[in-house]
């Protein structure tokens, strides 16, 4: 490209008096890519956040792989524990008992999934432990019959650490006046908060023993939970484990029991980026129109230019130069306004939350109860070249047109 080419190009771009109006129609497009630049990189931050906060609450209180048994009870758990820890992949192996009870205090009665846990071992394959919002999960004591709720559970039964709590399990059984309920009062050891509406409204902690006592378990338990050094390594963990273990055990992990949670979020983020998209489109094809108009208007000038000996490559370029222009401009502006945004989300949305007086993210509603981000430079470069290459094909026919004018019909009227 010479440098008259890129002269005239830039020259045009700056506003005479009888250009005011095809100034502001650049202005226009330049902002509304700005616009659909910003909006992509911020929605896909904040789903790249939704899927990573959601992934660690899940997996905060759910396992990376579990063993289980057939019929879902598993003997001689301690032997099944230490075949898997033989795997370098597995850091840690917690015994767990599972089971459904309701819980009733003072007249009101609130469903619930019991786990019996050993706290020193589901420290370390759950987060529970750190979320603890009174007591500890070492208060969980065996004989002593201590239950730790969540926090949205313990705030629908209405009880605080210290008080006693009937927990109501469905196995009944068999008295002479019929089957009745097995009921068994727990105290309140401590109550959790892991900012994930599902768990902390309805799970339940106890300890292991006093599980195997309610549920009448023996020296059996519901599987063992595994913690693995990389959770995205879990299918081929699973897999291994499996060929080690009795064939009357089955191993599952977190990407077969909350594939459809994730799976939904990467549907909804490509979803969001297709749609998005077109708004970026809409604003670089508007470059068009500038285009055109600038074309128009600065026949004459095109005529003398060809007189004076331009190819008509050298006038294609001009104009490639100016709409590109409009093109890289709204691109670099959106991409500043996007970064800045998608960094800061956990500021801005509480401020315009505050100001406005509504709440995005309901507890009772949704999964997460706060909107958070995390920006991949990745979707900000794929971002960024998509809106250029669409300002860039945008300025490919406006600029064959002018490259096609004729001189002498173009001068004939001037």
């Amino acid at each position: 490209m010479h440098p008259y080419e890129l002269f005239i190009g830039l020259r045009y771009t700056r506003a005479k008096r009888r250009t005011h109006f095809i100034s502001f129609i650049s202005l226009i497009s330049m902002l509304g890519i700005a616009l659909g630049v910003a909006a992509l990189i911020v929605v896909l931050s904040v789903m790249n956040g939704f899927q990573e906060e959601l992934r660690a609450r899940i997996l905060g209180v759910a396992s990376h792989a579990q063993i289980v048994g057939a019929d879902n009870t598993l003997s001689g758990w301690q032997g099944i524990a230490a075949t898997a820890m033989r795997d370098k992949e597995v850091d840690a192996a917690a015994p767990y008992i599972m089971g459904q009870g309701m819980l009733s205090f003072d007249g009101a009665v609130q469903g619930t999934v019991v786990r019996g846990v050993l706290p020193r071992d589901e420290d370390r394959v759950a987060d529970i432990g750190r979320h603890m919002k009174a007591g500890k999960l070492s208060d969980l004591r065996p004989g002593e019959f201590g239950i730790v709720l969540g926090s949205e559970l313990a705030r629908a039964v209405g009880v605080s650490v210290g008080d006693k709590i009937v927990l109501i399990s469905p196995q009944g059984q068999v008295t002479p006046a019929g089957i009745l309920p097995r009921l068994k009062q727990f105290r309140v050891v401590g109550i959790f908060e892991v900012g994930m509406y599902e768990y902390d409204s309805g799970l339940a902690l106890i300890h292991l023993a006093d599980a195997a006592t309610l549920y009448r378990m023996g020296d059996k338990v519901s599987g063992v939970r595994l913690k693995l050094k990389d959770l995205y390594r879990a299918p081929i963990v699973a897999r291994d484990l499996q060929a080690m273990l009795p064939g009357d055990v089955y191993v599952t992990d977190w990407t077969r029991q909350h594939a459809n949670f994730f799976r939904a979020v990467q549907i909804e983020k490509n979803v969001m980026f297709v749609i998005l998209l077109l708004i970026v489109a809409v604003a670089a094809f508007n470059i068009v129109s500038t285009l055109v108009m600038v074309v128009t208007d600065k026949q004459a000038d095109v005529a003398i230019l060809r007189t004076l000996g331009a190819s008509p490559g050298s006038i294609m370029k001009i104009f490639v130069v100016q709409g590109a222009l409009i093109g890289v401009l709204g691109t670099l502006i959106g991409v500043a306004i996007g970064v800045a945004l998608a960094l800061n989300v956990e500021t801005v949305v509480p401020a315009i939350e505050h100001v406005f007086g509504i709440h995005f993210l309901a507890k009772d509603v949704y999964y997460i109860s706060e909107l958070p981000s995390q920006l991949e430079w990745p979707d900000v470069g794929a971002i960024t070249l998509i809106s250029l290459l669409l300002s860039f094909l945008a300025t490919l026919y406006p600029s064959w047109w002018a490259a096609r004018i004729n001189p002498v019909e173009a001068l004939r009227y001037e």
